[in-house]
């Protein structure tokens, strides 16, 4: 990863997410060209794989160096400023329904391991954001696993 990008994510994550965190949020994955940049995440086939509801029959996941890092260190949770960008794709795999997002962020949420979420339509227009009931709801059944289900962290 450049220098530059790594340095605007290091900025971005010490934002304090809030209404409006997502856009931000959204600028920082564009600018770091996340698709082509960062890796794609361990413990699932690269590229698109079969997904689950609700983030669609096909998925693509990819991770910063932060949340890789963790990963492949075992590290036991994820550190301040990992990102788990998730691409939801249509049965066919070739229209993106989504794109959901989870960030972490120290003293963000502590009840509910610190993750900022957010959801995106293809083009980066904001559907959900923040504290988002759905999704902490789902992911805190992987509370074990900093509310990660795809790739084990302890």
């Amino acid at each position: 990863m450049k220098k530059g990008i790594f340095v605007s994510l290091l900025l971005a994550a010490t934002l304090v997410m809030s209404a409006g965190g997502a856009g931000q949020l959204w600028r920082t994955l564009s600018q770091s060209h996340y698709v082509t940049n960062w890796h794609y995440i361990p413990g699932k086939p690269p590229g698109f794989y079969q997904g689950t509801e609700p983030h669609g029959a096909v998925l693509r996941t990819f991770v910063n160096n932060i949340a890789y890092d963790a990963i492949q260190a075992k590290a036991g949770g994820y550190p301040e400023g990992a990102v788990i960008v998730k691409e939801n794709y249509a049965p066919d795999g070739k229209k993106l329904g989504a794109i959901t997002v989870m960030k972490k962020v120290k003293g963000y949420d502590p009840e509910n391991g610190d993750w900022f979420w957010a959801k995106y339509a293809p083009d980066g227009k904001v559907l959900a954001e923040g504290k988002v009931a759905g999704c902490i709801a789902c992911h805190s059944q992987a509370k074990t696993q900093d509310y990660v289900f795809s790739t084990p962290i302890r």
